[in-house]
């Protein structure tokens, strides 16, 4: 996982299923193949992506912490946690943005999930978490955004929960003009646990068309 991965390099959740590294399961979810050329699912290292925003499950600091929120703040280097502290923090569910400096990327957008086992409401902050992160994406121009597992790890959020709500509000924000705003995004799991629990929900299965049927018999 050392080396950078650009975005051509990042499946989406159709190119998985033709490919057969994403096998059909039921799910909660309707079918479609808009979101399936949109969506990606990879296990990686965040900050290794060359796409234009990454977000970073943050602290109410926005000073660097733990986990991938500390491994963000390594790769870009001093100054992202100098632009961090004129910033005056970041409220549970909102989310803010900065330059990425030493990352491969072109911005960090910063997010604070809530503590699962103590916010009055966590399912409406963590949908809060990735509704602001997109909303900041598209303000500032970004057409691919990869999300890191926000409060799957000390702050408690149930892998399978978290998986669930973040892809029902990606889902609601991709429907309608929205689609057209992002190229990409990118559910980037480090965790096995939470690789398993989005691949429970992720998948929007269509069977294979005669033209997939013709490319895998061409491979």
């Amino acid at each position: 996982m050392s080396s950078l991965l650009s975005l051509a390099d990042i499946p989406t959740v159709s190119i998985l299923y033709r490919a057969k590294h994403l096998l059909p399961v039921s799910s909660k979810f309707a079918p479609s193949q808009s979101l399936n050329n949109t969506i990606s699912l990879i296990r990686n290292d965040i900050t290794k992506l060359q796409v234009d925003c990454i977000v970073n499950a943050a602290n109410e600091s926005l000073l660097g912490g733990g986990g991938v929120d500390g491994a963000i703040h390594r790769a870009a280097g001093p100054q992202l946690v100098e632009e961090c502290y004129h910033l005056d923090g970041c409220a549970t569910g909102d989310a803010k943005i900065t330059s990425a400096y030493e990352l491969p990327c072109k911005c960090v957008i910063h997010t604070v999930g809530p503590v699962y086992t103590k916010e009055h409401d966590p399912v409406t902050l963590l949908r809060s978490c990735y509704r602001r992160s997109l909303e900041l994406a598209v303000e500032n121009g970004m057409k691919s955004i990869a999300f890191a597992a926000i409060s799957t790890g000390l702050y408690g959020y149930p892998s399978e929960k978290a998986a669930e709500d973040a892809i029902k509000e990606v889902r609601a924000f991709l429907t309608g003009p929205n689609i057209e705003k992002l190229e990409r995004v990118i559910f980037c799991n480090f965790e096995r646990k939470d690789v398993i629990a989005y691949e429970k929900f992720i998948p929007q299965y269509f069977p294979p068309t005669a033209e997939d049927l013709a490319e895998s018999n061409d491979d």
